[in-house]
């Protein structure tokens, strides 16, 4: 990868963990709902068909909560860098961008920004090791390249 070409990344590791997480999930409250049938403990309800289809519901309900951590994804190009988490997106200018960290122990990369902030990028993740080490270096040369570029236009003394 050269200093200019756009960068497209989403973590590899969660998205199958959440995909077969999710699958399970909604077959185990379907096999549940199957077999709740007739009176409850004491004999004070019944589990009815509308019950049934509620348990299978939570199921589905539950495993679209786990593919919300499918979403994070970094998209980055010579204009700037567009990151987004499971929650909140970020499009932000290299101008605010001072650098690319992805400190050891660190469960995810961040961009430092020259307010002092922290932006996670949740989809680079320790997780995935060189497929998250590779991004952030595709992400450090896109950086690189706007900063000689801004070097580049800006008159010497």
């Amino acid at each position: 990868m050269t200093g200019g070409e756009p960068v497209r990344l989403r973590p590899r590791r969660i998205r199958v963990v959440c995909w077969v997480s999710a699958v399970v999930v909604v077959v185990l409250f379907a096999v549940i709902a199957t077999t709740l049938t007739g009176p409850t403990g004491n004999g004070y309800g019944t589990f009815q068909r509308g019950d049934q289809f509620a348990m299978i519901g939570l199921g589905v309900l539950f495993a679209l909560g786990a593919l919300l951590f499918t979403r994070p994804r970094v998209e980055a190009d010579a204009r700037g860098v567009r990151v987004r988490n499971i929650i909140g997106s970020y499009e932000l200018p290299w101008e605010v961008v001072r650098g690319i960290r992805f400190d050891r122990g660190a469960p995810w990369a961040a961009l430092e920004l020259y307010d002092d902030d922290l932006l996670p990028v949740v989809a680079l993740q320790a997780a995935d090791k060189q497929h998250a080490v590779d991004g952030v270096r595709a992400l450090r040369r896109l950086h690189q390249a706007h900063l000689a570029a801004l070097a580049e236009r800006t008159p010497g003394p």
